[in-house]
Order: C-alpha cells, then structure tokens, then sequence
C-alpha cells in the first residue's frame, strides 16, 4: 500500500486500521447536518425533507464502509431499538412532536430516522467508548436528554411534561447507550481487517 515491501514473520498479524481523523471529521459533521436538516425539517413541516438529508447521510455511510452488510445491520438494529424507544416516549406522554407522526401512537418518522444517523457514528466517532461501558451509561444519561432539549429549543419537539420527560430521557440513554455500543462492536463494518499470509513479500521460509 505505500510502495514497500515491508518484513512480515509467518504469525504475525498487524492491527486492524481504525478510522483515520478525516474520515471521523466527516462522520462528525454529515451527522451532525443531518440532526439539524431532521429536527428543523420538523419544526417547518417538513419532516420528509429532513429524513430524506439523514437517509442520505446514512447511505453514504454504508456505500463507502469496509463492510456495508455489517453496517447496514447494525443500523435496522438501531433503527428498531429506536422505534421501540421512541413509542415508549410517545405512550408516557410526556413529550410532543409537530410534525411527522403517521398516527398519534407512533413517533414521528423523522425521530427514528435520526437513530440510523446515531448508528453510523457508533463505529467511527463514538467507538472510543468501547471498552467503557459504564462511560458510555454515564455519557447516554447526559448527552441523551442535552440533545433533545436543544431540538426542543429549534422547535422540533416539545416537552409536554418537563421533569417526567428529561428523567424518562436520562434513563432510557443510561440504559440503551451500553446495548448500543455492546451492538457496534459486534457489528463492525467500518474496522478494515488486515490481510494475513505466509508468504508476503520479504519472508523467508526455512
């Protein structure tokens, strides 16, 4: 890959190449565009436009991985954690949306499409998380509710019920954000593997 042929002993494996900064810069930023093109697709009533920005993002994401079936998955996985979540949401009462509910019952198809936007994060930005499971408890609890509340304040939701809906937030992320990166690790298409062999240029056999 850089034009040298570089020693490799027989059983010897180099580790699998992580993202480098640029590619994690763009994951950070094209997220980050996507959340904003949801949440204020919503307050406009727009919902459609802003899934529409986030489904683009996402499938970015998946074409340009090392294993798009692996991160395809792990973002339908996401995705239906997010459904399941979102509905509890909806069932307490304690937060309302402006726009994109197909039925009252439902959370709106935006919100669970900003899910699959936090999926494609879990093996690029968020991957430093990994071996902190308790961090990322600890990171969901905070962060989680912090989000919300600033598409709150864009006028994307609202919270019908203020302290009843930040404490459901902090404990569904405290709760969920473990499973989530506990999933990324099992469904990794972003880590490139390296290649193992025997008889790579520079080896010697006896």
């Amino acid at each position: 890959m850089s034009g040298v042929d570089l020693p490799m002993g027989e059983g010897l494996a180099a580790a699998p190449a992580q993202p480098t900064r640029t590619v994690q810069l763009a994951n950070m930023v094209l997220a980050q565009i996507g959340w904003f093109a949801a949440v204020l697709g919503a307050a406009h009533d727009l919902p459609l436009l802003g899934l529409a920005c986030g489904l683009a993002v996402i499938a970015w994401h998946v074409a340009v991985s090392a294993r798009p079936a692996q991160e395809a998955a792990l973002v339908g996985l996401v995705y239906l954690i997010g459904f399941a979540a979102e509905t509890v949401h909806v069932a307490l009462g304690n937060i309302g949306y402006p726009s994109g509910q197909p039925l009252a019952q439902l959370p709106p198809y935006w919100m669970i499409g900003l899910w699959g936007l936090f999926a494609v994060q879990l093996n690029v930005t968020l991957r430093w998380l990994r071996p902190r499971l308790w961090l990322a408890a600890l990171l969901g609890a905070v962060a989680g509710p912090a989000s919300f509340v600033s598409g709150v304040r864009l006028g994307g939701a609202s919270l019908i019920h203020a302290t009843p809906a930040v404490v459901e937030l902090a404990l569904g992320w405290a709760l969920l954000m473990p499973l989530l990166v506990w999933l990324s690790m099992r469904f990794d298409g972003v880590t490139v593997e390296p290649v193992v062999g025997t008889n790579l240029p520079g080896t010697t056999h006896a």
